[in-house]
């Protein structure tokens, strides 16, 4: 059985520590829009093929702390999640600042439920 163990924003870099120093992996980080005002982003992470997965569910608008001063490849993962969904990370190691994959025309975050129209040519 899966279990997702969940996570508050104060402890966002206390546990990816806390799972750092005991010798968890961090495999990958996911984020799911759920309904118009929030977003679940999922830390995954494993151990000796045990996986351990915590759940931060957020407001839209939260900054959430970067893990990427832990684990130092949380960067890339971060920047995805901020440019596909919009998702503000604090203190990322390397800030793309939105333009990891999208070019700069670009308006809307491609898997946010809510759009906004492109800018036309």
């Amino acid at each position: 059985m899966l279990e997702t163990i969940p996570l508050s924003l104060e402890a966002v870099r206390d546990i990816a520590k806390e799972c750092f120093d005991e010798g968890w992996r961090l495999v990958t980080m996911s984020a799911n829009q759920v309904g118009e005002d929030s977003f679940d982003i999922l830390y995954h992470y494993d151990k000796d093929l045990t996986m351990k997965h915590y759940r931060l569910t957020i407001p839209k608008e939260t900054v959430v702390p970067s893990i990427s001063p832990v684990y130092f490849a949380a960067l890339l993962v971060e920047n995805e999640i901020r440019d596909q969904f919009g998702v503000c990370f604090s203190d990322i190691v390397l800030d793309f600042a939105g333009a990891l994959y999208l070019e700069e025309e670009v308006r809307a975050m491609p898997f946010c439920k809510v759009s906004v129209a492109q800018k036309q040519c």
